[in-house]
C-alpha cells in the first residue's frame, strides 16, 4: 500500500469524461488511461480506479476505494453505507415515469395497479410509497424502455436525459420521481487514517473552487464617478466590488465576481447607467 488517496470512477459511461476534466481541472496531472483498470495522478497522493459505476459504492463502503464519483441515483438505488461529501454539478439527469403515446395519464394516481419496469426498483418504491400509490414494479437491467412493446409492462421508470430515447421508442415522460448529478461519496462504514484524511481535504478545497469558480464570472467595466453608487448597487457581486482610478480622473474601473446566471438580467441596467467596455471573463478556480 502506497497511503495514496483511492479514487473511484466509472470506467466507462456518460460520466467517465466529466470526472477526469473535473479532477484536470482541480490541477491533477492525469494520464491518458486507454482501458486501464489503475492509475495514479503525476502530482498529487491519489490513485483512480476505474470500475463500473453500480459496483462503486460497494467498493466505497467496503474500503477498496477510499472515495467514488457516482450518479446520485446509483447511490440512492444501491443502499450502502456509504455518505455524500460533495455534489458535483455534471451528468444531471432526471429519473420519469414514461408511458406509450397512445397512453392518457393525466394525473400520478392514473399509475394505481399499473405495472412498471424499471432498473431502480428502490428508489421508484419509495416515490410510490410517500404517493400512496400501489403499483407493481418489474425490476430489468437493460433495455426498459422497450418493455411497453414487449407487452412486458404499462409503464417504465427510467433515467432520461435528452429525452432521445423515449421518443425512439414512442414514450412519453409524466412524472418525475428524481432529480440526479454526479456526486463524490465516502464511506460511512470506513474512517480514514489521518494522512488520506489530509488529501481528501485538500481535495474537496480544490473541487469546491472549481464548482464555484464555474457558476460565476469576472466582471469589468468603466464607469463614471458620478455612477459609482448607482452601479455597486446593481451588481449581484459576491464580494465588495474593486474600484480602480483610471487616467481620466472622471472615470473609474469596477471588478467584480457576480453569479453567471445574473449578467444578462442586469447588462442593460448597468449601460444605462454609464458603464462602458464592458467584460465578462471565465474563471478557472475561486476560493471564498
Amino acid at each position: 500500500m502506497n497511503g495514496n488517496l483511492k479514487l473511484a470512477v466509472q470506467s466507462k459511461g456518460r460520466l467517465t469524461d466529466k470526472s477526469l476534466e473535473l479532477l484536470k481541472h482541480c490541477g491533477l496531472d492525469i494520464e491518458d488511461y486507454s482501458e486501464r483498470l489503475f492509475i495514479p495522478a503525476g502530482n498529487f497522493s491519489m490513485d483512480i480506479l476505474f470500475l463500473r459505476d453500480d459496483d462503486i459504492p460497494e467498493y466505497v463502503q467496503d474500503g477498496v476505494a477510499d472515495i467514488g464519483i457516482v450518479g446520485e441515483n446509483i447511490f440512492l438505488e444501491k443502499q450502502t453505507q456509504t455518505k455524500i461529501l460533495e455534489k458535483l454539478g455534471f451528468g444531471r439527469c432526471s429519473l420519469l415515469i414514461a408511458h406509450p403515446e397512445k397512453t392518457k395519464l393525466k394525473d400520478v394516481k392514473d399509475i394505481e395497479g399499473k405495472t412498471i419496469a424499471t432498473s431502480y426498483p428502490v428508489i421508484l418504491k419509495s416515490f410510490l410509497k410517500k404517493e400512496k400509490i400501489n403499483a407493481k414494479v418489474i425490476e430489468l437491467s437493460g433495455s426498459v424502455e422497450i418493455a411497453p412493446s414487449l407487452g412486458v409492462a404499462d409503464l417504465i421508470c427510467d433515467i432520461v436525459s435528452s429525452g432521445n430515447t423515449l421518443m425512439q421508442n414512442k414514450l412519453k415522460g409524466s412524472f418525475k420521481v428524481f432529480d440526479s448529478q454526479a456526486v463524490l461519496i465516502g464511506s460511512v462504514k470506513n474512517s480514514l487514517p489521518e494522512t488520506k484524511r489530509k488529501i481528501l481535504s485538500d481535495l474537496l478545497l480544490r473541487i469546491r473552487s472549481v464548482l464555484t469558480a464555474r457558476n460565476s464570472k469576472y466582471l469589468m467595466m468603466n464607469i463614471p464617478k458620478s455612477s459609482l453608487n448607482k452601479i455597486t448597487g446593481i451588481i449581484p457581486s459576491l464580494k465588495s466590488p474593486t474600484v480602480l482610478n483610471l487616467a481620466d480622473d472622471k472615470m473609474l474601473a469596477v471588478h467584480a465576481v457576480i453569479p453567471s446566471d445574473k449578467f444578462w438580467a442586469i447588462v442593460d441596467d448597468l449601460k444605462t447607467a454609464g458603464a462602458s467596455g464592458i467584460l465578462l471573463l471565465p474563471i478557472e478556480n475561486m476560493i471564498l
